[in-house]
């Protein structure tokens, strides 16, 4: 590790060069004319196995789920970066590959999960409208809220949900900002207009390290001004050294869990920065992919790549301060080329947090998350993961596209293959590519006999300047199935 980061730090200011002079080239700065064309052979995955397209003409799909008869259904999100509201729904998805509405929900999406239980559906809502929920669907139809005010109102938002072993209810719930600090990236994203009193709380009690941020306010009423920002606060409201923020919950960037009958929330993890896929695995450990930091706003992070952690209950897992084990105030490692690195927003770290069990790409956006439990499918115990992919420029610059893939990952070793990706030379969306392949992977789960993989492909979005712009009615489920022995 230590010649590493001497070779890093030698080649450093010729990248750092390059970087700076070169156009961003990420998957969604591309042109798109729809309808989206879909051709399974288009898709490489290894040698004895075959994926296909099973449904299409979907509008924003986050995940898949199944019932106790082992039926298909997908969830659709109702909400997409780039503000596009519509409907979020459950549909279950008929052999032929129409849908049909299980569940439809109001304006405030995205939904992101939904798991069935004891003959009933638990929904997770993003909440990006009024605040997130876990949903559960009455036998009359009927949606509850089992809990609701979740702090889903900034970046990311309730994520997916997973029934533990133990019976409990547990899903993620994001940060509201990158690294910590509102800056007027927040505005950028649409919430700041919205929520501009909206910042992260603490799960736990942490104490500041004094560091605040300053940049121009893109707020009506006070445009253009110059604004003190700290960490765990509105924006526009500095920090002050030694200054205690309490910590409660709900709270963001951790691992929650309800009982499915309703009752207290409870704390599982915390130190996630969007925590937004979690499995059980074989072994009854529970395993959630982080994404990372971006390199934008008033406190960027240069070069921190996705992570999949095996959680430790009760212990924080290093968000603001850590990409990892590795501190961010490490010039050579995570600050932009030119500029410094960020600096740290706690006095005291709450302890000092675990290795993840696997580092991804950066800016892959590795998301969905099951395990293979079939050896007729193989890879047994290993992890899949759907990397939805870049956001470049609005996340920061890339060289090439980054994700638009499967990945299966042993979490014994933290190595990391391809499973799922699009044919050719370059690595990239279908329209990037010019092909009929992967859009976005974004969730995924095996089927209840553990023999076919399915996979929720968000569909196209391509980035027009700084913005997303997501095309509605082009996303596809896919099935990946074994062909040989």
């Amino acid at each position: 590790m230590p010649q590493r980061r001497l070779a890093l730090a030698a080649l450093l200011p010729l990248l750092g060069g390059c970087y700076a002079v070169l156009p961003s080239a990420g998957g969604g700065q591309t042109a798109f004319e729809p309808p989206r064309r879909i051709d399974a052979a288009d898709v490489a995955v290894p040698a004895g196995y075959r994926i296909e397209a099973v449904a299409s003409g979907l509008t924003f799909p986050t995940n898949i789920a199944f019932d106790e008869a082992g039926a298909l259904h997908v969830v659709e999100s109702g909400y997409s970066y780039g503000e596009v509201w519509t409907a979020p729904r459950l549909l279950r998805i008929a052999a032929d590959g129409t849908a049909e509405p299980v569940a439809t929900g109001g304006r405030n999406g995205p939904w992101t999960g939904a798991v069935r239980h004891g003959g009933r559906w638990y929904i997770a809502e993003g909440g990006q409208g009024e605040g997130g929920r876990i949903l559960r669907q009455e036998p009359d139809g009927r949606l509850t809220a089992l809990v609701e005010g979740l702090p889903s109102l900034g970046d990311h938002h309730t994520d997916t949900l997973a029934l533990g072993p133990d019976g409990w209810l547990y899903f993620g719930q994001g940060t509201a900002t990158n690294s910590g600090v509102v800056g007027p990236d927040a505005a950028e994203f649409g919430w700041l207009h919205r929520h501009p009193d909206f910042h992260d709380t603490p799960c736990r009690d942490v104490t500041l390290s004094g560091a605040n941020f300053t940049s121009h306010s893109p707020l009506e009423a006070n445009r253009g001004a110059m604004v003190t920002t700290g960490p765990y606060k509105p924006y526009g409201t500095p920090a002050r050294a030694g200054e205690a923020v309490p910590g409660r919950l709900p709270c963001n960037g951790a691992v929650l869990r309800i009982r499915p009958e309703g009752g207290p929330l409870e704390l599982v993890a915390w130190g996630f920065r969007n925590p937004f896929g979690l499995a059980f695995a074989p072994d009854g450990a529970l395993y959630v992919t982080d994404n990372a930091y971006d390199e934008r706003g008033s406190r960027p992070v240069f070069g921190a790549g996705d992570l999949l952690w095996r959680v430790r209950p009760g212990q924080w897992h290093g968000w603001p301060d850590y990409s990892g084990s590795e501190r961010l105030d490490d010039a050579d490692r995570f600050g932009p080329p030119g500029g410094p690195a960020p600096p740290l927003l706690l006095r005291a770290p709450p302890n000092i947090p675990p290795a993840p069990a696997a580092r991804l790409g950066v800016h892959s956006s590795s998301n969905g998350i099951d395990f293979s439990r079939s050896p007729r499918f193989g890879h047994v115990g290993e992890a899949f993961v759907a990397q939805f992919g870049d956001q470049a420029p609005m996340t920061g610059k890339v060289m090439a596209p980054v994700g638009y893939r499967v990945v299966r990952v042993d979490v014994a070793t933290g190595t990391v293959h391809d499973f799922a990706a699009n044919r050719g030379r370059e690595n990239g969306p279908a329209s990037w590519l010019g092909g009929g392949g992967l859009e976005r992977p974004l969730g995924l789960r095996f089927s209840p006999d553990g023999d076919a993989l399915y996979i929720a492909d968000f569909g196209v979005m391509t980035m027009e300047g700084e913005a997303p712009a997501p095309r509605q009615g082009t996303g596809v489920v896919w099935r990946v199935s074994r062909t040989g022995g």
